[in-house]
C-alpha cells in the first residue's frame, strides 16, 4: 500500500516540474472552452503521447528482466540514473529538452490562427504537445516505477503502482483545468519546494540502489509486493484452479487410450515460453529456437513436495540425454504468495541441484498458454515441436523416459542410451511410502484450511490466542499461543507457540519460513510428546531441535519403523515464524 500511495503521489508532483511551463497558458486559456471540442481531445492527445512514452520505458524495463542477472544490474543501474536525474535537476532538464523544444513548437501552433478557437485538431495537438511535455518531466518518477518493478518481475502490483501514477498525474492536470489561473500562480511559487521534493527523493533512491546491491534489502520490495497483491494472486491461482497430484493417489497419464511409445499421439503445439518473468541457469529460450530439439517441459514449485520427489529424475535425464538433443525446461510456477520472490527461487533451484533452465513463470502466462491444472505436470515435445505426450503427478518415470527415448529416435538421433536412469533422493526428495501414508496435503490458512480442531475454529486476520485441543482425532490438528491466522498461512506473535497434527505417513513436512523481519526461529519437535530419536526428518536432529532459516519445506519426521497414528507436535521458542502447509510421504 505504501508503493501504491508514493507512486500517486510522484504522479501528482509531476506538474511541479519547471519543464511544462511552457505549455500551461494554453492549457489553461481552455478552461472556458466547450470540453467537447477542445477539452477532450487535448486530454486523447495527451493520453495517447504519454502512454507511448509508458510504453517505451516498459519495454526498457521488460528488457532488463529478460536479461536474467545481467537484467538485475541493468535494472541497478537505472534506478541509479534516474535518481541522478531527480537529484540534479539539470541533467533532467537536458535529456528532456529536445521534447520540450517540439512540445513548445506544438503548442505554439495550435494556439495560433484557427488553433485558439475550440476545434478538435488544435485541441488534439495541444494535447500531443502536453504529453510531450509531460512525459519527459514524468520520466525520472515514472521510471523509477518501472524499473523497481523490473526487479521483481512484471505482475499485478506493477500494473497497479502504473494506474496509480497516472491517477497522479490526471488529478494534478484535473485541478489545473478547472482552477485555471489560481493553479497557476500557485505552480509557480510552488516549483521551488517540487524540486526540493525531487532532490530528497533522489537521494532516497541512491541509497536503495546501494542498499539492494549488496543485498541488505533483504528482499524487501518483493516482501512489501506480496504483502499487498497476496490475496488477489491467491484468488488468480483459485480461479485457474491448479492442483497438486497426491502422492497416495498415484500419477496421471495422459496419452490416448491404447497409445505405446511407438505411436504417441499429437496433443497440441509447443506453445510460447515468452510469459516467462525472468530465466534462470539460461538465457530466455523460445518455442522457435527449440525447434528441432526434443523438449521436456516441467511445471514445479519449489515448496511442493510432489515436485521435489520428481525432481531427481528430472535432472538426471536432463544429464544422460543432453548430448543427444534433449531440453529440459522447469516452469517455476508459485503456489505462495513467496514462491514468487526471486531471491528464494534461486536460491531453492542452487540448493536442490538443479542445473538446467527455470522459467520463473510469475504471472501464470506458460501455465496458462499448456492451459495446465497439475503441480508437478511433465509435457513431452518432439523435433517438431508438437505435444506428443504428458504426465501428471509422481511416478510412471520408466514410461516417461520411454517416451524421450521415442522422440529422440523420431528426431533422428541413432545414439540414444537404453535403459533407465536409478536416483535415490535424500530428505525431502526421497520417494514417499505410496502404501502406508493416510494423511492428505493440509493447508493452515483459513482459504483451504480442513480438519482444524481448536476450539471456537481459526479467527481471521488478528491475533487471537489458541489453545490446543484435549484430543486429536485422525488428520486434525490444531494451534496454541497467538496467532494471527491469514488466507495463506499463520503467523506466529509471540514465542512458545505450537501446532499440532494427528497424522499417519512415513515423512511428515512443513512448509515454513521467518517473519518479514527475516530473524531465525527455533523450533523443537516431539512425537507423542517425546523427541523423535531415529525418526527424527532432515531439518530435524534426535532431540527434535531445528531452525528456520528460509521460506521452504521442512522435512521434520522421517519413520524408520513401522508407520502408525502418531501425533505430531512443533514448539517455536522464537516468535514470528509463518506456517503455511503440511505435507506428507
Amino acid at each position: 500500500m505504501v508503493l501504491f500511495i508514493l507512486a500517486y503521489l510522484g504522479g501528482v508532483l509531476t506538474i511541479l516540474s519547471p519543464c511544462i511551463l511552457p505549455v500551461l497558458p494554453f492549457v489553461f486559456a481552455r478552461t472556458n472552452l466547450p470540453f467537447l471540442r477542445s477539452g477532450l481531445p487535448m486530454l486523447v492527445g495527451m493520453a495517447i503521447t504519454f502512454a507511448a512514452v509508458g510504453s517505451l520505458a516498459a519495454v526498457g524495463g521488460g528488457w532488463a528482466v529478460q536479461a536474467n542477472e545481467i537484467g538485475r544490474a541493468a535494472a541497478l543501474i537505472l534506478l541509479g540514473f534516474f535518481g541522478l536525474t531527480l537529484l540534479i535537476p539539470a541533467l533532467a532538464d537536458r535529456l528532456a529538452q529536445p521534447f520540450v523544444a517540439f512540445g513548445d513548437r506544438l503548442s505554439q501552433a495550435a494556439a495560433s490562427g484557427r488553433a485558439g478557437g475550440a476545434s478538435v485538431v488544435p485541441s488534439f495537438v495541444l494535447g500531443v504537445a502536453t504529453g510531450l511535455l509531460w512525459a519527459p518531466c514524468a520520466g525520472p518518477i515514472l521510471g523509477l516505477v518501472l524499473t523497481g518493478a523490473a526487479l521483481n518481475g512484471a505482475n499485478v502490483g506493477t500494473s497497479v503502482l502504473l494506474i496509480a501514477y497516472a491517477a497522479g498525474a490526471a488529478t494534478s492536470l484535473a485541478a489545473a483545468l478547472l482552477l485555471g489561473n489560481r493553479v497557476s500562480a500557485a505552480l509557480k511559487r510552488s516549483f521551488g519546494a517540487g524540486e526540493w521534493a525531487r532532490r530528497v527523493l533522489g537521494v532516497a533512491v541512491l541509497a536503495a540502489v546501494v542498499a539492494i546491491g549488496f543485498g541488505v534489502d533483504t528482499q524487501f520490495l518483493t516482501r512489501v509486493s506480496t504483502a499487498s497483491t497476496a490475496r488477489l494472486e491467491q484468488g488468480l491461482i483459485d480461479r485457474i484452479q491448479p492442483k497438486k497430484v497426491p502422492a497416495a493417489g498415484g500419477s496421471m497419464a495422459m496419452a490416448a487410450p491404447g497409445a505405446t511409445a511407438s505411436g504417441l499421439p499429437v496433443e497440441g503445439t509447443l506453445p510460447s515460453l515468452a510469459g516467462a518473468v525472468e530465466w534462470l541457469n539460461s538465457p530466455p529460450l523460445t518455442a522457435e529456437g527449440l525447434h528441432g530439439k526434443v523438449v521436456l517441459v516441467d511445471f514445479w514449485t519449489y515448496s511442493c513436495i510432489n515436485c521435489l520427489r520428481s525432481l531427481p529424475y528430472i535432472e538426471a535425464w536432463a544429464q544422460k540425454y543432453k548430448d543427444q538433443g534433449l531440453v529440459v525446461i522447469g516452469v517455476h510456477a508459485p503456489e505462495f504468495a513467496f514462491e514468487r520472490d526471486l531471491g528464494n527461487v534461486r536460491r531453492a533451484t542452487r540448493d536442490l541441484g538443479v542445473t538446467y533452465p527455470v522459467a520463473i513463470d510469475n504471472d501464470y502466462k506458460i501455465w496458462r498458454a499448456f492451459e495446465n491444472e497439475y503441480w508437478p505436470a511433465h509435457y513431452f515435445i518432439d523435433a517438431q515441436g508438437r505435444i506428443r505426450y504428458h504426465h501428471f503427478g509422481e511416478g510412471e518415470y520408466a514410461e516417461s523416459e520411454a517416451v524421450i527415448q521415442q522422440l529422440l529416435a523420431e528426431a533422428g538421433k541413432s545414439d540414444v542410451p537404453s535403459g533407465t536412469v536409478q536416483v535415490k533422493g535424500d530428505g525431502a526428495l526421497a520417494a514417499p511410502d505410496d502404501a502406508d501414508i493416510a494423511s492428505p496435503e493440509t493447508y493452515i490458512g483459513y482459504s483451504r484450511a480442513d480438519n482444524f480442531a481448536s476450539a471456537g475454529g481459526e479467527v481471521g486476520d488478528k491475533p487471537h490466542e489458541y489453545e490446543a485441543p484435549g484430543q486429536l482425532g485422525p488428520n486434525q490438528w490444531g494451534l496454541a499461543g497467538s496467532w494471527t491466522v491469514t488466507d495463506e498461512k499463520a503467523d506466529l506473535d509471540k514465542a512458545s507457540g505450537r501446532i499440532l497434527f494427528r497424522f499417519h505417513a512415513r515423512d511428515l513436512h512443513l512448509v515454513l519460513g521467518p517473519g518479514s523481519d527475516g530473524k531465525p526461529v527455533r523450533f523443537r519437535v516431539t512425537l507423542d510428546g517425546q523427541a523423535p530419536g531415529a525418526d527424527h526428518g532432515a531439518d530435524t536432529d534426535a532431540d527434535g531441535a531445528g531452525t528456520v532459516t528460509d521460506q521452504r519445506l521442512y522435512q521434520l519426521v522421517r519413520q524408520g519403523h513401522q508407520v502408525g497414528d502418531r501425533t505430531f507436535a512443533i514448539e517455536f521458542l522464537d516468535p514470528h515464524v509463518q506456517a503455511f502447509a503440511f505435507t506428507f510421504g
